[in-house]
């Protein structure tokens, strides 16, 4: 991991050097081509303790299996340039890192041999053109995310923004995400020793293995007498659409606020195949989820300056989904300016949440139900979320010119369903 985030640091030292001058400085040239205007990277360290786990369908009895811990690492570098129309041209990329250990993972393979760690990539490509005369934007985004060759996902949108001549603003935004999930079962669930699924004549037999792997059998009257790798898991489309629709206002020289409605449709393999839910009988099977799922959430957020050095940001959403699942969203962030260029934000976050319909703890279910799950992120809790952000952004940068504004937060995360975590992030940017 050490090797990870000197190469992010490394990339960054590289573009450094790169910077030109300020296009917002100097308006009397004008078009000009795509200039470095800003680097940002943000690093950030997750610690969770958690006794209930999803894969081992919400048991208990073993104390740390949801364990978590995650280092991500991000890295955004943004061009800017204008047209012959005059129009602002923005072109941002990025790249981010995750690595993290979770025990749950290991227990896809019922002996515990299985990988309980990995690393997730996922590059993003943003372009946007804004007309300051118009009070116009547009925008376009790509985006890619790849986990341990079992889950891919490609994202796309499209967005567009319109001022008005009351400090008002509007804003409209298509996503589209289209997921690949490999269909990766628990152990038990995969007939590699059982004698009832050795053929009795010569064939060969694919399987899946816990550590997501699919081997190819080969068998001479019932005998095993060969293994062989096949890069071929069987896999499941999960597709998520969302139109967002969104208003923001200037209400006076204190007052700003917004309203921002999102609405939502995911179809295809909405569950995850290596999730175990036990029945009240004592057996297990695998957590089965309907097909489509709509959801509904609507946020309000106020900006209110009291005085030169203090901010006051509200925010609150409430969410419904088909699922049944209804949750209430409020939280409060403080900036307080101990100088002009350096400041404190503490914050606090409250969270609630109904269980959704197809919900039950470990050994709840029956076999009769048709959709069920004990992912403890559909069951009912309450959290708390809260911490303290320190930033500092001198006019003549930090040590060096170019380092504009350096941000270190520290958040601690409890939910009522013996889940326990603290996130420490560092965010860097330089212009």
């Amino acid at each position: 991991m050490k090797k990870i985030c000197l190469t992010v640091v490394g990339i960054y030292l590289l573009f450094f050097h790169g910077f030109a001058q300020d296009p917002e400085k100097d308006s009397t040239y004008r078009p000009r081509n795509l200039k470095l205007d800003e680097i940002n990277l943000v690093s950030s360290y997750y610690n969770q303790t958690a006794d209930k786990s999803a894969v081992m369908g919400g048991r208990t009895d073993s104390k740390g299996i949801g364990d978590v811990t995650d280092l991500a690492n991000g890295l955004d570098i943004k061009f800017v340039g204008w047209d012959s129309k005059q129009r602002k041209n923005s072109l941002t990329a990025g790249l981010g890192i995750d690595y993290h250990t979770a025990a749950s993972q290991a227990f896809v393979d019922s002996n515990g041999r299985a990988r309980n760690n990995g690393t997730r990539i996922y590059p993003t490509l943003d372009w946007t053109i804004e007309n300051e005369k118009k009070g116009t934007e547009f925008g376009l985004g790509l985006y890619y995310s790849a986990e341990h060759n079992y889950y891919h996902s490609i994202g796309l949108n499209t967005s567009y923004s319109k001022k008005n001549h009351h400090n008002g603003e509007f804003s409209f935004k298509l996503t589209g995400y289209f997921d690949n999930i490999k269909m990766i079962r628990p152990s038990e669930f995969i007939p590699v020793d059982s004698v009832k699924n050795i053929p009795t004549s010569d064939s060969v037999v694919y399987i899946t293995t816990a550590s997501g792997r699919t081997e190819a059998l080969s068998y001479s009257n019932g005998q095993l007498i060969s293994k062989g790798k096949k890069p071929n898991i069987p896999s499941a489309a999960r597709n998520t659409y969302t139109a967002s629709i969104g208003f923001s206002q200037i209400i006076n020289s204190r007052l700003q606020g917004s309203i921002a409605l999102d609405l939502v449709y995911q179809t295809g393999y909405l569950g995850l195949p290596f999730h175990r839910v036990y029945l009240n009988n004592g057996k297990d099977t695998l957590e089965n989820l309907p097909s489509q799922r709509f959801k509904l959430p609507v946020g309000l957020r106020l900006n209110y300056f009291l005085g030169d050095n203090i901010i006051l940001r509200a925010y609150y959403r409430f969410y419904a989904d088909s699922w049944g699942l209804i949750s209430h969203t409020a939280s409060l962030e403080v900036p307080v300016k101990i100088t002009p260029f350096i400041s404190l934000s503490p914050f606090y976050r409250y969270y609630i949440q109904s269980a959704a319909n197809y919900f039950a703890a470990y050994k709840v279910h029956t076999e009769q139900d048709q959709y069920l799950t004990s992912n403890y992120a559909l069951a009912a809790f309450s959290s708390h979320f809260f911490g303290l952000g320190f930033r500092i952004a001198p006019p003549k940068g930090i040590l060096m010119k170019n380092l504009s504004m350096v941000e270190i937060r520290y958040g601690h995360y409890t939910q009522s369903v013996d889940l326990v975590s603290d996130i420490i992030s560092l965010n860097l940017k330089f212009k």
